[in-house]
């Protein structure tokens, strides 16, 4: 109850600092000759600012959860920036497609390209620079911590995956990390099931009872919805918002990029 009750109070007042932080749709050079669409939260003042290479699920960007991310994060200091994957490529939302074209590896050096772009601008921090995804950009955070690759001249200071799937990584006997990870996942997740997360070589496993993908959403109420991959292989998931579980797992955010 204390801890709920701390995860309460940062809540707020990460709010109130909310309409401090300006939103803006930008392009960044990608890998490969490609030009990344992308959203960036800045906080208000001149910087340096610590920042967040952010990375959005097989939805797609610009999601409920996006801005709520985004724009808590801004509020508490942190310079923000969600590159667009997907439509970056032509592509739209895959989680309804199984021979998907774009892989978490691939979707690694958008992460590397953005981390060094973020490291070229005056108001970063360039030894402070976090990198954060959900679900399918949960999953490319794994790929993009491993060991033998990252951004060039620059490297995360730390890592948060919420809710990846694992299953691929954990069945590697070489699978490593090279820098922190922090995957926080629902136990009752039946999309990208929590049990191979545990485990996993170089991570630290953080999981919240009764909670369903998606937990961390603003205000997703439980629902049943169709997907490409399910741990039953059913093709159905559940998912929506558990309040005491995001509310912990803001805290913990918070707490692991406060320490950057």
């Amino acid at each position: 109850m204390r801890m709920f009750r701390a995860a309460i109070t940062a809540f707020c007042a990460v709010a109130a600092q909310q309409s401090l932080s300006a939103q803006e749709a930008i392009t960044l050079p990608g890998r490969d000759g490609l030009t990344i669409k992308a959203k960036l939260y800045r906080p208000a003042g001149a910087g340096p600012f610590p920042a967040i290479v952010a990375l959005h699920g097989c939805g797609g960007p610009w999601q409920p959860r996006d801005d709520d991310w985004g724009n808590r994060l801004a509020g508490a200091g942190f310079l923000v920036v969600f590159p667009d994957s997907f439509g970056s490529r032509g592509l739209g939302s895959q989680c309804m497609t199984r021979a998907r074209s774009l892989r978490p590896r691939d979707r690694a050096e958008d992460a590397f390209a953005t981390a060094e772009w973020l490291a070229s601008r005056k108001d970063v921090a360039r030894s402070r620079i976090g990198l954060l995804g959900w679900s399918n950009g949960g999953s490319t955070v794994l790929s993009a911590a491993r060991t033998g690759r990252g951004p060039k001249g620059l490297e995360f200071r730390q890592a948060i995956a919420f809710y990846p799937g694992c299953r691929i990584f954990a069945e590697e006997s070489h699978y490593r990390t090279r820098l922190p990870v922090t995957i926080l996942h629902g136990l009752a997740d039946n999309w990208t099931p929590a049990e191979p997360c545990k485990t996993l070589p170089g991570t630290r496993f953080i999981g919240f009872e009764r909670a369903h993908h998606d937990f961390d959403h603003t205000n997703l109420p439980l629902r049943q919805r169709k997907a490409a991959y399910t741990a039953d292989g059913s093709g159905v998931v559940t998912v929506g918002t558990n309040p005491e579980a995001r509310a912990a797992a803001i805290t913990r955010v918070m707490a692991i990029f406060g320490g950057m």
